[in-house]
């Protein structure tokens, strides 16, 4: 007997809203729900093989613990049993620090990856933290924190009423978005196109999202912020600046004139590689649109100057009085976002806190790069301990990182790892415990992250689809447990987890005088909380601490836990809104347009100027079928288009002799890697492009089917030396490469 269940998709930003057919407890079909707020019943070729995902035999089912050298299946017990002696050792003789977290990207695809990471970081007290977010979207948060005081407050472009849309370094009908949370991207742009719009899209390869466009300007990879500081030049020598109402929420306008004043389009048009007439047109263009966006993404973040290009991609919308506007780039709100302040002055952000301890690289928003995690644990120093004890939760950083190989033999140094992960892969094989959660079928959802940067204001909740195997553990108690091990209370309930957290936010909440609970007994408050689980009584908390929450009563027809369960298909709050000044955090409560970092940091995008990469670089892709390293292992989403081959221009592969299909080796500073040459105009001449995240041919990992078409790891064509210093972020794009004719594959 088959039955139909709801899941919101957790494969992609997209955050599509599934209905699932379960025929007992597996899942045997995924299709869009039309009924869900935000998607509306689309769904891509990710979401439809949700079955395949989640009932991929290769998932671990049991934790595993190594024993004599070998990972073994063990009990629940015994495993988190090894976790607190082995971290708690290293605690003990070495300090906190010589503990390193990583988060992969999972993490905020999942409710467990939302709520229980941050205790573990503030339990353990550890300041060697890497992410994901270093080899993706770091520039953007350092240059918000810059802008607007607060590293996670990003604008995201109102896809739904703008006239004129400009995508730098995005591929959304490939990517479904990225920091910009928007279900069936694709049909929004034919939307944009349908009612009269523009689309113009500025990318090295002829992308699906490219080849839609009314523009499509092929640029020159690493060279985006010498482009939009001639657009920002253009706006302020032909007077097209207009800044409208932004105008009492700025400061440092007339400073950011000076500043952009040597990069006229003549001077930068050689290293773009795009005359300064189409400079003019394209700034013009932006200025004329009765409501425009830019949105920039990977391609944009991932480059020498990937937070000066992220910062320029808001001033252009500043400047044309874009932000904060309808049509044009607006801050979200999210129900799970914190009660909103009173606007006004406030503590602004800082970067370089502290410093990694082999190279200095300075700290943004509390992270290390993940580039420095490799020599942070093999290179010792006279600045403190190297990194001894690892916790990897979701991060499969052999493959994601700059120069694989060196991680690879540094994760087998360490004195103890813990790896949360379904699979055995080319990272978790070094781990001295695994803990597997359960398929994403039972597991409850709710996008804590992506709400935050959803094109419509919007909540939705699902629980579980598919009840918990039994010898399975719920992620969340995975994550709860493993802050106990780690933290020196092994053993205790992880509900106390969830009652610290909850006892900690309602005890800051009744003292601040905007809280809709202020002056109340935070005790009253947490014997009101609904849910079946803790994880649920935190989200009915944060619900009703929210902007639409119903304070605990204060509001009856506010937002809680008990009234989304009784909206399957979400609540729909509207579309994005004017919030300036509200989300600002600045020590001026204003806009600062042209902050000390962004100045400091202009003198070296001015020897840019001067400095032309000859030769080929490097740039990476996105498959729809793919999210990074994850799903490699499902048939469904491998084969077709979706290969780990070279995209090479037609007229450099002629000159460098190669043949269509034929194997090329490819070099570069980090080392060399064989593969499969593909011979295409998508690509622009001097431009080769090679998919992130495979490299399946590690021993030891139980991956049955990515093995068989393992492809190569691109990230080891690097050696980890090229970052954004504001950001830390690794160089991934406009990376030099030698090609030549290999043998074979």
């Amino acid at each position: 007997m088959s039955r139909t269940a709801l899941r919101i998709c957790p494969l992609c930003e997209a955050t599509c809203g599934l209905t699932l057919t379960v025929e007992g407890t597996r899942v045997t079909g995924a299709r869009g729900d039309r009924d869900d707020v935000f998607s509306k019943g689309f769904i891509c070729p990710k979401g439809a093989a949700f079955g395949a995902v989640d009932g991929d035999p290769d998932r671990l089912r049991t934790p595993l613990v190594r024993r004599d050298g070998e990972l073994r299946e063990a009990t629940w017990e015994e495993a988190f049993d090894a976790v607190a002696a082995g971290i708690r050792t290293v605690v003990d003789r070495h300090g906190a620090n010589s503990v390193g977290v990583v988060l992969g990207n999972p993490n905020v695809h999942t409710m467990a990856g939302a709520l229980y990471p941050p205790v573990l970081l503030a339990g353990l007290g550890t300041r060697s933290v890497f992410t994901a977010s270093t080899v993706d979207q770091m520039p953007k948060h350092v240059s918000s924190g810059l802008l607007y005081g607060d590293a996670n407050a990003i604008p995201v472009p109102d896809l739904d009423r703008t006239d004129h849309l400009l995508l730098i370094g995005a591929n959304p009908l490939e990517s479904n978005g990225s920091l910009c949370t928007a279900p069936d991207f694709p049909g929004k742009l034919r939307a944009l196109k349908a009612r009269g719009g523009t689309l113009t899209v500025i990318d090295p390869r002829r992308t699906r999202t490219a080849k839609l466009a009314d523009r499509h300007i092929a640029v020159r990879p690493g060279s985006d912020a010498l482009l939009l500081a001639a657009m920002a030049h253009v706006l302020f020598e032909e007077g097209r600046v207009d800044t409208g109402e932004l105008a009492p929420h700025l400061e440092g306008v007339e400073e950011l004139r000076a500043a952009m004043g040597d990069f006229t389009p003549e001077a930068v048009a050689g290293t773009c590689d795009v005359d300064a007439d189409t400079i003019r047109t394209l700034a013009r263009e932006l200025a004329a649109a009765p409501t425009a966006a830019v949105y920039g993404r990977i391609g944009s973040c991932t480059v020498p100057h990937g937070t000066l290009a992220s910062w320029l991609v808001d001033v252009l919308n500043i400047l044309t009085g874009n932000l904060d506007r309808p049509g044009g780039a607006l801050f979200p709100q999210a129900a799970t976002d914190r009660t909103p302040r009173p606007a006004g002055p406030s503590h602004g952000f800082a970067l370089g806190r502290w410093h990694s301890r082999v190279s200095r690289h300075p700290e943004a928003k509390g992270e290390l790069p993940l580039s420095a995690l490799a020599e942070e644990i093999d290179t010792a120093t006279e600045e403190g301990e190297p990194i001894r004890a690892l916790v990897a939760v979701a991060a499969n950083p052999v493959l994601s990182a700059p120069d694989g190989d060196r991680l690879d033999k540094a994760l087998g140094s360490l004195d103890f790892m813990v790896s949360v992960d379904p699979y055995l892969n080319e990272t978790s094989r070094h781990a001295h415990v695994v803990l597997p959660p359960p398929p994403p079928s039972q597991s409850p959802h709710h996008d804590f992250a992506f709400n935050t940067l959803a094109v419509r204001n919007q909540v939705r909740y699902t629980r579980p689809a598919v009840p918990l195997e039994p010898g399975r553990m719920a992620e969340t108690e995975i994550l709860a447990r493993l802050v106990l091990a780690a933290t020196g209370m092994h053993g205790a309930d992880p509900s106390a987890v969830d009652d610290l957290v909850i006892g900690q936010t309602l005890g800051k909440a009744v003292k601040e005088a905007h809280s809709p609970v202020h002056g109340r007994e935070p005790h009253e408050l947490a014997a009101l909380l609904e849910g079946e689980t803790g994880p649920e009584r935190r989200l009915d908390m944060m619900l009703r601490l929210g902007p639409y929450g119903d304070g605990f009563g204060v509001r009856p027809d506010g937002l809680s836990l008990a009234r989304l369960l009784a909206h399957p298909h979400g609540i729909d709050l509207g579309p994005l809104e004017s919030r300036l000044p509200q989300p600002l955090k600045t020590r001026s409560g204003k806009v600062e347009l042209l902050p000390r970092p962004i100045a400091d940091d202009l003198p070296r995008l001015r020897e840019a100027l001067s400095h032309r990469a000859e030769g080929l670089v490097l740039v990476g892709r996105r498959h729809l079928r793919s999210n990074n390293s994850w799903m490699h292992n499902v048939p469904a989403l491998t084969g077709g288009s979706n290969r780990c081959t070279l995209h090479i221009h037609p007229e450099d592969a002629e000159r460098l002799g190669l043949k269509d299909g034929s194997p090329v080796r490819i070099k570069g500073a980090g080392g060399e890697v064989v593969t499969e040459a593909e011979v295409t105009d998508g690509v622009r001449p001097g431009v080769v492009s090679l998919p992130h995240g495979w490299g399946h041919d590690r021993p030891g990992t139980r991956l049955g089917h990515a093995a068989k078409n393992p492809g190569v790891n691109v990230n080891q064509l690097l050696d980890g030396s090229l970052l954004d210093p504001l950001s830390g972020n690794a160089v991934l794009n406009g990376v030099p490469v030698k090609l030549a004719a290999a043998a074979t594959l």
